[in-house]
This record gives structure tokens, sequence and C-alpha cells, in this order.
């Protein structure tokens, strides 16, 4: 968050911060929007790999069926900045969990990469 004096407080995990076209996106607010909705279980947000951008934000998403992407994304809008916003939505099943029971990152971005998690651009 930036506040009145123009000072950056990052809320979350540094290393989880997405680079896009030299702006920072912060996932955890992202993932506190749309994990309010009841129909969501889990959410992660995480970094894809994009030639024009560096980096945009892929939501991964384990909930309802019904779960509609553009529903979801309707949520941040007003909320965090257009830019924030994924292109890409992924609907799961389950998400990798650790031993900790936190959302495993690191292998949904392998999971994500070798083409293990389709994601539907919107």
């Amino acid at each position: 968050t930036i506040d009145a004096a123009g000072n950056l407080t990052i809320c979350g995990r540094a290393k989880d911060l997405i680079k896009s076209g030299g702006e920072w996106i912060n996932p955890a607010e992202i993932e506190a929007i749309i994990g309010a909705h009841a129909s969501v279980r889990h959410v992660a947000v995480i970094g894809r790999p994009d030639p024009r951008w560096g980096e945009r934000p892929l939501l991964v998403v384990e909930g309802e069926p019904s779960n509609d992407a553009r529903m979801l994304l309707d949520l941040l809008r007003g909320k965090v900045a257009d830019w924030w916003i994924p292109d890409r939505v992924a609907m799961v099943s389950m998400m990798p969990l650790a031993s900790t029971g936190k959302i495993d990152k690191t292998r949904l971005r392998t999971d994500y990469e070798q083409g293990l998690i389709v994601a539907e651009q919107v």
C-alpha cells in the first residue's frame, strides 16, 4: 500500500511480488479480495512470463465449479489498479499445499510452466 506521503509498505512476501512493465503488483491484495468471495476455497496469484511486460499476474482459484473467471475479476475493479487485474485465470480442482498447509506457489509456477495448469485468457 502507499500512504499519503508516498511511502510504499509491502504487505505479504517480497518474493511473491510481480514486476509487470516496471511496476510492482502485490498478489496478497488481489488474493484477499478474491478470497473473500463465498465460492472461493483457495486463491493464489503468481507471476507468469510475458514477452511484452516481463511478468503478468495469473489468478489461480480452487472453488465452486460454477465460478466464472470474469465474475471473479469484476470483484477487483475499482479496488486495485486496472493493470493489476490478471488477464489469465486458471480454475483448479485442488490447490497444491505445502506441509505447512499454505499454498505451494513454487509448485503452482512449475505446474503452469509445464502445462499442467491451463489458464483461460480473459
